[in-house]
């Protein structure tokens, strides 16, 4: 809850619908603003970081943020399907899957059980 004299929220307000993505660009655009970095040196950071995370997931690596998540590959077996629109059978091939999961402290912080500390944002 709010007091009058607190306008500090207690629990995370989720950005609205009119913003559902947070882009690669924005990204860079808050390091430039937060840490000083120049434009260029922003967007190449971003840029390693999504190529290590995409390597790792490619070669069949976990990759673990901590105090965020992992994200991890799985294995799906093959198993029998069908064509919704005219009910014939299909094979589905064994694939691989990228999976996420929230670490309990995200989790925490997205339910406003925990109050974002500093270092989170």
């Amino acid at each position: 809850m709010m007091s009058n004299e607190d306008t500090t929220p207690d629990r995370v307000i989720l950005p609205s619908l009119e913003t559902p993505t947070l882009t690669k660009a924005e990204l860079a655009e808050l390091l430039f603003e937060r840490l000083g970095l120049n434009k260029r040196e922003s967007k190449d950071m971003v840029e390693a970081f999504f190529e290590l995370v995409h390597d790792s997931l490619v070669k069949g690596d976990d990759v673990k943020l901590s105090g965020f998540g992992n994200f991890n590959i799985r294995r799906k077996a093959p198993r029998p399907g069908r064509n919704p629109r005219t009910g014939e059978a299909i094979p589905i091939e064994a694939r691989n899957v990228v999976t996420f999961h929230a670490s309990h402290k995200l989790k925490a912080i997205v339910q406003g059980d925990t109050p974002i500390d500093e270092d989170f944002e």
